[in-house]
This record gives structure tokens, sequence and C-alpha cells, in this order.
């Protein structure tokens, strides 16, 4: 079996790790853009610095290679965490890490990871800093085509997990598309800078920014200050609802199971006439049993899928978005320090994967809705931030370097060549530097970087990519369980919560254990592949 994997950053690299552990040695090629392969752009030396922390604990980070990471945290030398500002001491199942540490974990795992399966019998070609711009069909099997020109022919599977993509717009100097396209090494002026969004993308574009001018320090009671001698530094973040993230808050991992929204009664919500309202049900039912003084406080039983997202934002619509993040960091440590839950908002994290699973079954009415409401409570609970990046915020704002803007809904965006202008109702906004850090958007077949492939795609009327649940295109016949579909933006469709380390494991064990369970259903035969289990049914 000859497969190649385009893309290695946690997707890839969980399924490689699968596949090398399968009873049968195989021939895998890995072409990867970076020259870091294993980390993926928000985890490598390119996209991430010392300052920008994962909010993904360490207990939550999918053991991989039998190694987790608190493990292997611990078996680094001392000087290495504290480059990171960490000592050994402080390593716990809970401890949030710099990006970048993260992404030495997995590029050190690639490494042992190649050298295992060499040892094993496979044969492993790991090609970095290299960009593929063609797959395409070829005598029966795929075919690989290098923008330096060179091609590789002969494959049976291809797994294609290319990561981040935020398209053709370019970067220049006053306008950066995205947190990761050379952010890091640009050298930005003490200036007007606006970040579009709020979320953790944001706060690292922030720190990206704010590190060229000044440092954070740390006093004798913990107190966090910025200092720098720029007075003409200032940072805007903006969005349309003007909140920050809340801290992330204390409670049991591994997850505790829900009790009234289960597998079995959110499938019968799909045979409701209004299957997001059924849904609603589940989920104030649950809220209630958790944490009834809360579902009184905000009248849940007079809420539904649609008005509920007023009430779970009410407090922090409403007033200063610094003063409400420093009461509820405060909140947030006290709880830590207690080993404390905050029951509705554990409730409310435990329901956003099962939620996801019926995505697919809402009409275009309800999945609107859902698009407008819930989906914005579960995304902004899942995405809560370290403490530390709070504290880094206030500090800016004490130091009256960062302020948060509200915009109206339909705000416009005015690019010149060297500035950025947000116009949002009467007041405008001019930025010497503009940064776009709203995340990544789904994606669809027109997006395809590979011409071939996506000619493929259209013709078979495929508006976004078909895949079955183990991320196999579906069709055409002539891909089916040939090409694998693992780049999260183009499953965001139905699975609007897949982006993170977690969905990428996931993903990574599905797609690997698919391919190794065909191994023995698979027959070579003038260069075509015929699946045993479909002549059977043939016949």
């Amino acid at each position: 079996m000859k497969i190649a994997i385009v893309g290695l950053g946690p997707t890839g690299l969980y399924t490689f790790s699968e596949l090398v552990h399968a009873d049968t040695p195989m021939d895998i090629t890995i072409y990867d853009e970076g020259e870091w392969a294993g980390a993926g752009t928000p985890y490598s030396r390119q996209g991430a610095s010392r300052l920008m922390l994962a909010n993904i604990a360490s207990i939550e980070i999918p053991v991989l290679n039998g190694v987790s990471y608190l493990d292997w945290l611990k078996s680094c030398p001392p000087r290495i965490l504290s480059d990171f500002g960490i000592e050994q001491e402080d390593l716990n199942e809970r401890l949030f890490t710099p990006r970048l540490l993260i992404g030495c974990y997995y590029h050190d795992q690639l490494l042992t990871l190649q050298q295992q399966a060499e040892q094993r019998g496979y044969v492993v070609r790991l090609n970095e800093k290299t960009t593929i711009v063609d797959i395409a069909e070829k005598a029966g099997r795929l075919r690989i085509e290098r923008s330096d020109g060179g091609v590789d022919e002969g494959f049976d599977r291809v797994i294609v997990a290319t990561g981040h993509d935020f398209g053709e717009d370019k970067a220049s100097s006053s306008y950066y598309p995205n947190p990761w396209c050379g952010l890091l090494s640009a050298d930005v002026p003490a200036a007007r800078i606006g970040i579009m969004g709020t979320s953790l993308s944001a706060i690292d574009a922030c720190l990206a920014v704010v590190a060229q001018h000044g440092e954070f320090v740390e006093g004798d009671q913990g107190e966090l200050t910025y200092r720098t001698d720029e007075q003409d530094l200032k940072v805007s973040f903006m969005s349309r609802n003007g909140i920050l993230p809340e801290a992330d808050f204390y409670c049991p991992i591994p997850y505790v199971s829900t009790t009234i929204m289960t597998e079995c009664s959110l499938m019968a919500c799909t045979s409701k006439p209004n299957v997001l309202d059924a849904i609603f049900d589940l989920f104030a039912k649950e809220i209630t049993l958790a944490d009834p003084a809360y579902a009184a406080r905000v009248n849940l039983t007079d809420l539904d899928a649609d008005s509920f997202p007023e009430a779970y934002f009410a407090e922090r619509m409403g007033g200063d978005a610094f003063a409400y993040a420093r009461k509820n960091l405060a909140e947030v440590e006290r709880n830590k320090a207690a080993k404390r839950t905050i029951e509705w908002r554990y409730a409310i994290l435990r329901m956003h994967e099962q939620v996801e699973k019926l995505v697919p079954f809402f009409p275009d009415s309800d999945l609107s809705r859902f698009e407008r409401g819930l989906k914005r409570v579960f995304s902004d609970n899942y995405a809560a931030v370290p403490a530390t990046s709070i504290r880094r915020l206030l500090a800016l704002r004490e130091a009256n370097i960062l302020d948060v803007v509200t915009l109206d809904d339909d705000y416009e965006l005015i690019r010149s060549q060297t500035t950025t202008t947000i116009r949002s109702g009467e007041d405008s906004h001019v930025f010497n530097v503009f940064i776009d850090a709203r995340g990544q958007k789904a994606l669809r077949t027109e997006d395809f970087k590979f011409p071939s492939l996506r000619k493929i795609l259209v013709e078979d009327d495929q508006d976004i990519p078909e895949v079955d649940d183990r991320f196999a295109l579906i069709s055409p016949s002539s891909l089916r369980k040939r090409v694998y579909l693992a780049a999260l933006p183009y499953l965001m469709h139905d699975r609007p919560f897949v982006q993170g380390i977690v969905s990428s494991a996931e993903i990574g064990a599905k797609v690997a254990q698919d391919i190794v369970s065909n191994l023995d259903g698979v027959q070579i035969e003038d260069g075509r592949e015929v699946a045993l289990q479909e002549d059977v049914i043939a016949a």
C-alpha cells in the first residue's frame, strides 16, 4: 500500500501515527509546506511565539505514539522549559502552555514515529518545505505534482490534511489577512493597530505586536503590568458584540456524561417537525438539572433557541468589556483554587459536540437560526482562554494601549496602500496596520487548491466535498475510499466545532483505521483497485 499524506499538522500527524501502528508495513510519503513538519501553522516557529498560549490544558491534548504531552514535558531538560517560562514544579495536567511548545512535542514525536516505522519495515519519505500544486488520477492510481516541477506517482491512497487555508489574499506592511502570514517576523510600527476579532487568535496577534515595543512584568504580589516607551502604540479589538472571551473555567476532566441530552434522546429529535426546538428542550432541561439557580435567574422556562443567546451574553453586552473581564478572571481564579465548577457553564461545554452531530439534520431554516443563536453560545463557551491571556489584556488596558470597539452589523472595511478604515454607523476608525483575526472560514469545492481534483468534484456537482463518516470522498466512484479529505476547513459545514487538536486526533484515527481495515479487502489488478467486498455485492 502506497500512501501520500499532504499536510502534516496535527491531523496529518495523528493519521500517520495510527498508520505506523498498523500490523502491515506501508510505503508512506509525507508532504508539508513548513520547515517543521508535525507542528502545523498555529504551533510552528512561523506561527507562534513563546508568549502565545494554547487554550487547551495539558491533559486534554490527545496522547500521541503512547507518550502524553505532560509526560513529554516532564522529560524535557529544565533549561528548555525555563525558556518558555515554565519550571518543573509548575507541571500539572491543567497547565496551559505556549503553542510553540506543543509544536515542539509534535515535531519530536514525528521524528520518533519515522524512526519506529522504518525499523518495522515501513518506507517513509518526509518532504518538508514542499508545496503540492495538484493531485490527479493516472492509470488507476493517484499522482502528486510539486511546485518544483517534480511528480510522484503510483499512490493507492491520498490523505489531504492541509489545515488552515485563508485564501490568496496577500499580506503587506499595513495589512495582514490572518495572524499567520508573516506577522511574527514583521517589523510592526508603534502606531494605530486594528485587530478584527476578540478570540485567542486576536489576542495572539496583539501579543505579536506589543512584544516588539515593550514587555510584561510580574510584580512581587503577582500583579502584571506592561511597560513601553512608545506613546503612539494603540491597539483596538473589533467585533459586532464588543465583548472579550471569558477565562477558562475549572471543571472535571474527562467530562462527565450528560444526563438528559443523550445520544438516544438527540436522535429522537430528528423525527420532530422542529429539530432545533426539540434539541433546545433537551438543552434547557440539562442546564436546569445541573444548575437550577442559574435556570431561574435567566428565566430559562421562558426562553427558546432564539432568545437564550441574548440571556447568555446579557451581562457582558451592556457594560465595559474590561470590567467584566476583571470580574470574570477573579471568579475563575477563586473557583480553580477551590476546585469549584460553575455547573451551567460545564453543562453547555459538554453539550456542544453532541449537538454538532445533528447539524446535518437541520433544515435550512433551523441551520440559519442555529448559526445566529446557539452556535454563538457554544463557540463562546468552549473557546474560553487561559487566565494568563486575560491578565495580559488587562495589563495592556491599564497601560492605555488596548480598547474594544463594537461594530454595527453593516460595518464597512476600506483598504488603501497604507491604511485600513473601518466605518461603522457614524464612526470611522483609521488604522496604520490592520490584522484580520476572525479565524478560519468554512471552504467549498471552488476553494480547493488542487485543480485536477477540484475539476472532478465540480463535474460531480459537489459544491461542498462530500465525505463519509471516515472522511473518504463518497463520489465519484473512481475516488471513493482512495482520497480522504481531512482538511478541517472543508469539514466545517456539517461540523461547525471541528477545529482543534482533539478533532484532529479523532479525524486522524478514523482515516487511518478505515485505510487499515480495507488492506485485506483490496487487490491490485492491471493498475486498478477492486474492492473484494464490492465484487461480492455486485455478483
